[in-house]
């Protein structure tokens, strides 16, 4: 079993080889180098000596882009072992624009946007034509078709009537103000800059100590031998990996490579079994301490610490997998599937005997960003050091030597490609936004077919959020949904961090939300089951996770906002309305057996009334199902008063 796993894991490296080009001979030590000396040049801007945010932001862009053009073919046929020409032009196209502003800097930069020269928009134009494609070769046409409408809006806007009507800019000024700090060099780039690099770098040094393996093991000793046990390692396993990923569909790869043909082999169907595996990979994003670039992003635009983002993080993410954990549970015990021999299981106290020293880094990163409220970058900086402390006891190959490590260094960075690349483009949408107003234009649609009801403007921030993220990355889809719709909902009376918060709960879970749902399809394939059915029943099994969001939008208690007692009263309510969904959804419950849809309807309304933030509503709640439970009960009796079991299955 324990070559299994390896054989399975190691799989991934194939997945990501095949769209990538092989790094042998000159073109390793190509982008080894790009690869050390951006590490080496983030680690002193972030830990020793700040930069101007031109020459930060653009220089991690640059390398970055660089990174994509050497590794990223641009076509299907293109060669695997070396750049084309093209590729070449590209970089000089891309080295181009930022040599030009420098050069002049101050002047420049004061002109762009406003008072632009010819040289000026000629620049502009050059690296947004690089920066779309970097979008298409790495992001696909959904992201590069949305950027291309965003500028003809900004150009065309002027013609089109209503709300969608703005004042006008000349070609010019709209391509120069794109090429600024409020555009592509934005608040994206400069999360992806400042933040998500050195993330990525201790993901990175997370998975050269053999994490992936670890965390995989860990859920299946954990949770393998319950009722449904594979499908409940993939709830662990996917929260786990999804702590240090922040990518959905790369949490999917994975994870899946094991747990999808696992859950086939112990009786879940092809198309449960990549559902199951989709949704508990969508919510990793959700699960601290690292939530992907779109948390970094969020911590900016509303002003707040990241680890305040994260700790209030923390209870919805663990609702979505408790929701999911009794999904997966009901299943299983409507279908009578079973958990997996202990035999064939990892033991517990020896595998965090072995490997435990895995999550003290992890530990350490969670202490430094949430309890003594460190900077990112510093609190990263210390889990690596800590990880290199441990490793350095352990067995010789599972060490981090000064090889390792130097490795790390030099092919780290390549994971910082797509980021690079879809905070650029989504750089160009929020510049758009900017300078013609749409984004409250789009909070005045929103208020008005509201008609000033919060759960309507909410219903419909949801589905405007999951729309966009059909086919773009979680990046991209927060940051234009949070900058056109996020100040609708703060003009309702809601506060900014739950408003940013349930914008970014939807951006993640649009990954698993048909008809174009990413996740869902990446599971869809390693199950060799219909792409279409593992899509719907994704969203089914993820459906008490899609109630989260309102949750805490109308009880911020559950984001930490409020005191002890209220935290603890609505965290109760809300696992107990969780689970009762979960069995309503299901039809399935604990000691009762199967739910005819009557009951399951009570289910249902004492969910909901639970989930619904106020005691009145959480003792009716109770009431409600506190009566169908007696019903059962005096329904099971025999007429001599003996007490049988209850709903056995």
């Amino acid at each position: 079993m324990e070559d299994d796993v390896k054989e399975k894991l190691d799989k991934l490296k194939d997945i990501e080889v095949s769209s990538k080009r092989q790094l042998t001979g000159g073109l390793y030590y190509t982008i080894a180098g790009i690869g050390l000396i951006m590490s080496l040049f983030h680690a002193y801007v972030l830990l020793f000596r700040a930069l101007d945010p031109w020459l930060f932001r653009s220089t991690h862009l640059v390398m970055g882009g660089l990174l994509l053009f050497a590794v990223v073919p641009g076509w299907e046929r293109a060669s695997r072992v070396r750049p084309h020409p093209v590729d070449y032009l590209f970089m000089a196209a891309l080295i181009a624009p930022f040599v030009y502003v420098f050069s002049d800097l101050e002047s420049v930069i004061y002109r762009l946007g406003v008072d632009p020269t010819g040289m000026d928009v000629l620049m502009s134009v050059i690296i947004i034509l690089v920066i779309l494609e970097m979008t298409r070769r790495v992001a696909g046409l959904g992201l590069l078709i949305t950027v291309l409408c965003f500028i003809a809006y900004g150009y065309f806007g002027y013609y089109l009537p209503g709300i969608l009507h703005h004042k006008g800019f000349s070609l010019s000024r709209l391509l120069t103000f794109v090429f600024t700090v409020e555009g592509i060099l934005g608040i994206p780039i400069f999360a992806s800059a400042t933040y998500v690099f050195l993330f990525i770098l201790f993901g990175a040094f997370l998975d050269a100590s053999g994490a992936g393996r670890f965390f995989v093991d860990f859920a299946r000793s954990v949770a393998g031998s319950r009722r449904g046990g594979p499908g409940k390692v993939s709830n662990v396993s996917s929260s786990l990996i999804g702590t240090v990923s922040g990518s959905a569909v790369a949490n999917v790869v994975v994870d899946g490579v094991f747990n999808i043909p696992m859950m086939k082999a112990s009786g879940f169907s092809p198309r449960v079994a990549a559902a199951i595996e989709a949704m508990t990979s969508t919510a990793g994003q959700l699960v601290p301490p690292v939530m992907g670039t779109a948390a970094f992003i969020m911590a900016e635009l509303i002003g707040m610490s990241y680890g305040a983002v994260c700790l209030a993080a923390i209870i919805p993410s663990a609702l979505y997998y408790i929701a999911g954990y009794f999904m997966i549970d009901f299943y299983a015990g409507k279908t009578g599937l079973k958990g997996l021999p202990r035999s064939e299981l990892p033991s517990f106290f020896r595998l965090v005997a072995a490997k435990g020293f895995l999550l003290i880094p992890l530990a350490v990163l969670i202490f430094c960003l949430m309890v003594i409220q460190m900077s990112p970058f510093r609190a990263v900086m210390w889990a690596v050091l800590v990880l290199i402390g441990i490793s350095l006891f352990n067995a010789r190959e599972e060490r981090l030597g000064l090889g390792k490590i130097l490795h790390v260094l030099c092919i780290g960075p390549q994971g910082v490609v797509e980021i690079v690349t879809t905070c650029a483009a989504a750089g160009i949408i929020v510049g758009v936004v900017s300078l013609t107003g749409l984004g409250v234009k789009f909070a005045m649609v929103v208020i008005s077919y509201s008609h000033g009801s919060l759960l309507l403007a909410l219903f419909l921030t949801m589905l405007i959020t999951i729309i966009l993220g059909m086919g773009l990355p979680t990046t991209a889809s927060y940051t234009i949904a949070a900058s056109m719709l996020a100040p609708a909902l703060v003009k309702l009376g809601v506060p900014p961090l739950p408003a940013h918060l349930f914008i970014f709960y939807f951006a993640c879970l649009s990954a698993l939300t048909p008809p174009v749902a990413a996740a869902a399809y990446a599971a869809g394939a390693i199950a060799k089951a219909s792409l279409w059915e593992v899509g719907w029943t994704s969203t089914k099994f993820a459906l008490a996770g899609f109630v989260v969001p309102y949750m805490f939008v109308y009880g911020n208690a559950l984001i930490l906002m409020g005191g002890w007692v209220a935290i603890g009263t609505a965290l109760f309510s809300a696992i107990l309305g969780t689970i009762l969904l979960a069995g309503a959804v299901q039809g399935w419950f604990m000691k009762i057996g199967n739910l005819n849809y009557i009951e399951r309807l009570f289910f249902l309304g004492a969910s909901l009334l639970l989930l619904k933030p106020g005691w009145m509503t959480d003792l009716i709640g109770l009431l409600v199902i506190a009566a169908l439970f007696l019903f059962r009960w005096i329904r099971a009796r025999k007429p001599s008063g003996a007490i049988v079991g209850v709903g056995s299955n």
